[in-house]
């Protein structure tokens, strides 16, 4: 065993936040340990993963072995197996490197112990799992969630026990995006059918932003250090085909880099009392400056070690409803793309849809005089179309099977709809989220009167732009 003992400081956090401690590792080696040693507290929070010798610097596309961030204070890589959050495979002899993440550092530093363990025993060299591509060949509306975790980054529960919530959602796609690494497919790939279809995904985490990227086999480098690094990120995503899209741009974690050419963003994150109106009211500014950006929906949900209820904090809550000629993951990323679709509070959520003749959400008219509205489940709430300067419509929905032909004055740039929670709606859901908060606190709830002046969305719609 090799033990490495380093000091952390705040001037290592300031001139970069990834600070690589290297061993070396010899032909024929199988297996490595690794565990790590610090004074853990509130100021004092550092991250762990690992990387091989292909590793080239920001942004290197070989190399990456694993990333654990503050969940885990050991790992194992190994031929044949690894951690959660590592990948198992080869072992390439030479210069490796323990990184970690300096997160949080005191004022007077940190000592920081590594302790690697190194074995050459016989073991197997186990493939990594083949992607599957299955289809349900019936277009239609399909609900599903982009944002979640498993124990492969910071949650609790097993891919198992998601997989098990997702079918208990009666959800049709789930996105696991676990942070900074992919090694959740080791289980999702084999498990993908007509019946739940998983989307490649991967959150890309840093202390000052965070945005998942879609549809990639290849995990992205997340060591960005400059707010121009939001650019290399863009870059690294479409040059392989990926959809980028901006997370929660909200307290805790707004989004301090630059703004990338983004696919999406995730407009709702958890119950809409989590500051989704900060959210909301970034990306309106956006589509107002002229960015055509789909809106997404995905709980960020962690999963626990065991199943729990339907409720308002748990999986697919809000749920992204896009309508597909198809179920597979092909056409989930498409519509993604091309925002044909909705977010809704849950899977039983209102269903909301705009269109102008035969052009639907995420669409482009040329100019229009009136809009086609449908809305179901959502009487005695609040319909409000919107364009870049801001509400130009309001109707009151009266039936559970709504539907409105809207004449529309001059339409700036865009229009979007809402629907915001009448009297009733409002009354229930602050009940309901009352209940599962069960008396604990969470960092961002809205208290009295700020949660009372809040108007609260059940359904947000895409675009439909306006132009050439």
């Amino acid at each position: 065993m090799t033990t490495i003992t380093t000091h952390v400081t705040r001037a290592d956090q300031a001139a970069n936040p990834y600070f690589y401690i290297p061993f070396d590792v010899p032909e024929a080696t199988t297996r490595i340990d690794v565990v790590l040693t610090y004074a853990k507290a509130e100021d004092c929070i550092i991250d762990l993963g690992a990387f091989d010798p292909r590793d080239t610097g920001y942004p290197t596309q070989q190399g990456f072995r694993g990333w654990s961030g503050g969940a885990r204070d050991r790992f194992f890589i190994a031929t044949d197996d690894a951690t959660p959050g590592y990948i198992h495979g080869e072992i390439q002899p030479g210069t490796w490197n323990v990184i970690l993440g300096l997160y949080q550092v005191p004022v007077a530093g940190a000592d920081v112990t590594v302790a690697i363990t190194l074995d050459s025993a016989h073991r197997r060299l186990e493939p990594q799992p083949a992607r599957t591509f299955p289809v349900r060949s019936e277009p239609g509306w399909y609900r599903g969630d982009l944002h979640c975790h498993t124990f492969h980054s910071d949650a609790k529960g097993s891919p198992e026990l998601l997989h098990a919530a997702a079918k208990q959602a009666g959800l049709d796609f789930l996105a696991v995006a676990d942070h900074n690494t992919i090694t959740q497919r080791r289980y999702f790939h084999p498990q993908s059918s007509p019946e739940l279809i998983f989307v490649r995904a991967m959150e890309v985490t840093t202390a000052v932003g965070h945005a998942n990227v879609y549809g990639m086999d290849e995990w992205v480098d997340f060591r960005m250090t400059h707010p121009s690094d939001a650019h290399v990120l863009e870059r690294l995503v479409h040059e392989k085909s990926g959809l980028l899209s901006i997370n929660h741009d909200k307290p805790t974690i707004p989004w301090d880099y630059e703004f990338p050419a983004a696919d999406c963003q995730e407009v709702w994150q958890s119950t809409w009392l989590a500051w989704n109106w900060i959210s909301l009211e970034r990306y309106q500014q956006r589509l107002a400056a002229g960015l055509r950006i789909s809106a997404i929906g995905g709980s960020d949900y962690h999963q626990p070690d065991r199943l729990m209820p339907e409720g308002p904090l748990v999986l697919a809550r809000p749920t992204t409803v896009l309508f597909l000629p198809e179920l597979s993951e092909d056409a989930v990323l498409a519509a993604m793309k091309a925002g044909h679709g909705y977010v809704t509070e849950s899977p039983t959520g209102p269903h909301l849809e705009i269109r102008v003749g035969d052009i639907v959400m995420g669409g482009m008219a040329r100019a229009l005089a009136s809009i086609e509205v449908v809305a179901r489940g959502a009487a005695g709430d609040l319909l409000v179309l919107i364009d870049a300067t801001g509400p130009v419509a309001r109707l009151e929905i009266d039936s559970d099977d709504w539907s409105a032909s809207v004449p529309l004055p001059a339409v700036q740039t865009f229009i979007r709809a809402e629907i915001i929670a009448g009297d009733a709606s409002r009354a229930r859901l602050v009940a309901e989220f009352a209940a599962a908060l069960d008396g604990r606190a969470l960092p961002w709830q809205l208290k009295g009167a700020d949660l009372v002046d809040q108007p609260i969305r059940r359904a947000l719609g895409n675009p439909i732009y306006i132009g050439a």
